[in-house]
């Protein structure tokens, strides 16, 4: 049995890829559910628990993303890629409260770090790494759910988006994860077409 969960998980992750054009179909409510919490199980740094998440489903609430994080410029470059994403079934956000990281690493167990002073005391911000974990859960969920995913960056509208959905001062928006049915007329990303550096030169063994 255990040889046979092994092997659906690299499954899951050889399958997994983003996809950038979706049907108008809706998720089943515990399809997403599950995709949901298995994005809560992700792990965290202290057990902080200091990710969470905004779901957005249905035409009327996803627009809220994209209408405060694109632009008419960005829309009439991309109108494909716009059309296709905006009839995803559901748009998910990842935020992550470094203030959460801060007063937990504070507290008694862990202020030998000096982790509790402030944010920029830590030298990586572990906020947004434990709300990639949670990201992951989600795009490895989706393959297993036999949906398509793609992950969607914050580089604008952070600040409009987070007043239109009450999102509470000091989370940060990590990324968005579109997600629903693929509608088989994807278009490739020119991403894919860049030089892949060979696996000898990314896996190191004893040193670099």
């Amino acid at each position: 049995m255990e040889d046979c969960l092994l092997m659906e998980l690299h499954e899951a992750i050889r399958r997994r890829a983003m996809a950038r054009s979706f049907a108008d179909e809706p998720i089943e409510p515990e399809v997403l559910e599950r995709i949901l919490l298995a994005a809560l199980r992700s792990p965290t740094a202290g057990n902080t628990a200091g990710t969470a998440w905004v779901v957005l489903e249905g035409h009327a609430q996803t627009s809220a993303y994209f209408d405060a994080t694109t632009d008419t410029a960005w829309r009439e470059r991309n109108r494909t890629w716009d059309e296709g994403l905006r009839r995803a079934a559901a748009v998910l956000l990842a935020y992550a409260s470094p203030d959460a990281y801060v007063a937990r690493y504070a507290e008694a167990d862990k202020a030998a770090s000096g982790l509790g002073a402030a944010p920029d005391r830590w030298p990586v911000p572990y906020w947004f790494g434990d709300a990639a974990f949670g990201v992951m859960a989600v795009l490895l969920g989706a393959v297993d759910a036999g949906l398509g995913a793609c992950v969607l960056g914050a580089f604008r509208g952070e600040e409009q988006l987070a007043r239109r959905l009450g999102v509470p001062a000091g989370w940060r928006l990590f990324c968005a994860v579109a997600l629903g049915h693929p509608d088989g007329r994807d278009r490739r990303s020119a991403s894919l077409d860049r030089p892949v550096a060979p696996q000898a030169e990314r896996l190191h063994r004893g040193r670099w």
